[in-house]
């Protein structure tokens, strides 16, 4: 797992570097009109006001544990499969010494293929069938990020708790799927919750950290870990298809 999601993290940690490293670093001076530039260490933050991630992690569905045998293991095997998403947080509310609580929403995506099996199950056939998954999410989120702002220690654990939906939908060939006259597509929903850790980016190079904060807005960034559920089982209703799954996820983190 570590090396199939490391590459896409450091290719992103890289993509954050270079735009951070591109901001000119304001120098502090004086002239005729008095002081310019950034006073470091006594310059006062930006406004924070959202934090945006982009997320990559393990996403194997929960279809076998909703219906009678193993469909999905059957057709599409038992190896990982990853998604890719997004979320926005916004950073209503600060709590002095804890941290920030937000309504955030995110977004993800991810698709299974495998060879078609003949209806006598006779073995695979030529033709490929494919399973998407789009799951969303609502979710209350709590930043502790007392550490950093009171101890300087760069790390902020976080709560998430909500609601989620996913459409789904599969395909035969270049056909949607359909069995005994239903269409092989449909909507799940349940509870959505995860934990996590972040560890702050800026101390590796505060002054252009800084810059970044005084020049478009940037607070912090953030490399981070988290165990992701999103339990869509319809609430325990044996009516829905449980598409939901249980994984970490790591990603990259703005605050603005």
């Amino acid at each position: 797992m570590s090396g199939k999601l490391g590459r896409p993290l450091a290719a992103a940690s890289t993509f954050v570097s270079l735009a951070l490293s591109s901001v000119p670093v304001l120098a502090q001076g004086v002239d005729d009109l008095g002081t310019y530039g950034v006073q470091r260490g006594r310059q006062s933050e930006s406004p924070q006001e959202a934090a945006f991630e982009l997320r990559v992690g393990r996403y194997v569905p929960d279809v076998d544990d909703s219906v009678d045998g193993s469909p999905f293991q059957d057709t599409f095997g038992s190896s990982n499969r990853y998604f890719m998403g997004a979320e926005i947080d916004w950073q209503l509310l600060r709590i002095p010494h804890f941290g920030t609580l937000a309504p955030g929403i995110g977004w993800g995506y991810t698709k299974f293929s495998a060879k078609a099996v003949f209806a006598d199950e006779s073995g695979p056939s030529a033709s490929k069938t494919r399973l998407n998954i789009m799951p969303m999410y609502l979710v209350a989120v709590g930043r502790a990020d007392f550490l950093m702002r009171d101890f300087r220690i760069p790390l902020v654990p976080y709560a998430k708790l909500g609601v989620g939906y996913a459409m789904w939908w599969s395909s035969d060939g270049k056909r949607s799927a359909e069995y005994e006259g239903e269409k092989g597509r449909g909507s799940s929903y349940g509870l959505t919750y995860a934990l996590g850790g972040m560890f702050l980016l800026d101390v590796l190079d505060p002054d252009d950290a800084v810059s970044a904060d005084g020049l478009i807005g940037i607070n912090n960034s953030y490399v981070f870990a988290e165990w992701f559920r999103p339990q869509l089982d319809g609430f325990g209703s044996n009516k829905v298809l449980n598409v939901g799954s249980s994984s970490w996820v790591i990603g990259l983190a703005l605050e603005i």
